[in-house]
């Protein structure tokens, strides 16, 4: 028997997506995706929600939603951990708990906890856990999450090489064929934030695309050498506890120390207490380092025509700075 496992295309999707879709495969299951975000999905999860959460949870919520009637198991693990010594998110902790006791009707919710908090014996133990429903032989399990992983590290090339994930996922899926490129973008915009807010293309408002079609070339923490972020967040004076945060942080500190970017855009969803932090940390490394910087709050009630304005004033700026940078006013 093929289960359909639902997948909702929010929060973590654009971190493991390709990873469980490879391991639920393999296992002989049917990947059920929800739809791309859209204004149905917001206000349901608006409704089904607690009106504290924050947007991505509340977005979240809806993309279950809409796949709750269509599949056979929900798959919203718990996700406390995925480096050693450091923590995600709050919300994702308690993410499973929240929605099964905010949605009537759920079909069963595959809620494995993953944590490599102190070591990755747990994610094998999850794994085991999650392939139990399909079948018992756990050879055959571990073979499947192998195969996933090994696909994966695919995915994982597509971002060394400079492929953001919105596009690297298209790719993967075979949406399309090629990957943006900018062959002559003389200015390079650094875009912050989760990437449930920079990947998501409704509520980032298509920010991304905007700018690439202004031939700024993006570039997102993502994309970044992973050695190059642990290296200059360790130049803290305080350890970062937050996955999320040490890659913002470490990311954003070493592109402009090394004067690699034209500007800085944060995306951050209103009364994240996470971002509250980061945004302070980059914004007075950016203005040390005298690197543009403007903040894109969103929530259920942000205006994209709002949005728009401000992008345009900003990408004329870094325009007018380049151009006259060294003019020194006659009143000094």
């Amino acid at each position: 028997m093929s289960y359909k496992i639902g997948i909702p295309r929010a929060l973590l999707y654009y971190e493991y997506y390709p990873l469980w879709k490879e391991f639920f495969t393999e296992l002989g299951a049917e990947i059920v995706l929800s739809s791309n975000t859209n204004k149905s999905i917001l206000n349901a999860g608006v409704s089904s929600c607690v009106d504290e959460a924050c947007l991505p949870v509340k977005v979240f919520h809806g993309h279950v939603e809409e796949l709750k009637n269509k599949v056979d198991y929900l798959f919203i693990p718990k996700f406390i951990s995925v480096y050693k010594k450091e923590y995600l998110c709050p919300k994702l902790l308690g993410l499973p708990e929240m929605v099964i006791n905010s949605i009537d009707n759920l079909p069963p919710v595959i809620d494995v906890e993953i944590n490599l908090l102190k070591s990755d014996d747990n994610l094998h133990k999850s794994v085991i856990e999650i392939g139990k429903i399909f079948t018992s032989d756990n050879k055959k399990i571990k073979l499947a999450f192998d195969k996933a992983i090994s696909r994966f590290n695919e995915y994982r090339k597509l971002l060394a090489n400079g492929v953001i994930p919105i596009e690297a996922i298209k790719v993967y899926n075979k949406y399309v064929n090629s990957i943006t490129t900018l062959k002559n973008s003389k200015y390079k915009i650094l875009v912050l934030g989760h990437s449930y807010n920079l990947y998501d293309e409704f509520l980032s408002m298509k920010l991304i695309e905007k700018l690439q079609k202004e031939n700024m070339k993006v570039i997102t923490p993502d994309i970044v050498d992973i050695g190059k972020i642990n290296h200059y967040i360790s130049k803290l004076p305080k350890r970062m506890f937050w996955s999320f945060g040490r890659k913002i942080v470490g990311a954003s500190s070493y592109l402009i120390e090394e004067k690699a970017v034209d500007g800085i855009i944060y995306i951050s969803s209103f009364g994240c207490g996470l971002d509250s932090v980061l945004i302070d940390l980059v914004s007075r490394k950016a203005k040390k380092y005298k690197v543009p910087f403007t903040l894109v709050t969103i929530d259920e009630h942000s205006g994209e025509a709002g949005v728009n304005t401000r992008l345009e004033a900003f990408i004329d700026m870094i325009i007018w700075r380049d151009r006259n940078e060294d003019y020194i006013s006659t009143h000094g």
